[in-house]
């Protein structure tokens, strides 16, 4: 939450002046939240570390030096980039990206990188015909008449690339173990 404030008076001179508490923008929380998770501390709790006093002290212990802005995990997440039925993942192979186009954010633009390129994947390019109606035409009364136009169109998919070597995710979290104490 960030303090705005809006001055009010004549000729803005600033005899009143109003404030309240505002959100920041989306994409800033989201960057923010991204960051985070990125350098989540990885926690691992050994099954020995039990309930007695002295894993507890340990324990406590450890955890103080963790932030309370910091986030912390038991397990990794998953790899998006393979499928996973059990979790319900579908993968990147396969996958529709967007390469070219009118009217596209760089988001948009970065699909292929991110679906495919992260991945491991090679795009490859697909063309299609398309037919679809076109030039349509307003019959008084009451009939629109279209003709139907042939169109190519390109697409992009990620797909497995050349066998060359394998693709490993790496991590950039830290781990942090909790032992028992003697």
């Amino acid at each position: 939450m960030k303090r705005t404030c809006k001055c009010h008076g004549v000729s803005g001179s600033c005899t009143t002046q109003t404030c309240w508490l505002q959100l920041p923008e989306f994409r800033e929380v989201g960057n923010y939240l991204k960051e985070k998770y990125h350098k989540a501390l990885k926690v691992d709790l050994f099954k020995g570390a039990g309930n007695s006093a002295a894993s507890r002290g340990a324990i406590a212990e450890t955890f103080s030096t963790i932030s309370k802005k910091e986030l912390v995990h038991l397990e990794d997440s998953p790899d998006y980039c393979l499928e996973n039925k059990t979790l319900g993942l579908q993968g990147t192979e396969g996958r529709e990206c967007v390469k070219k186009g009118k009217n596209l954010s760089k988001w948009e633009k970065r699909s292929c990188k991110r679906l495919c390129g992260e991945c491991g994947l090679a795009v490859e390019e697909r063309k299609a015909d398309m037919v679809s109606s076109c030039n349509c035409k307003f019959h008084w009364c009451c009939a629109v008449k279209c003709e139907q136009c042939r169109k190519t169109i390109t697409k992009y998919f990620c797909v497995k690339k050349e066998r060359r070597g394998t693709n490993e995710s790496t991590g950039r979290r830290k781990k942090l173990r909790l032992k028992k104490a003697h």
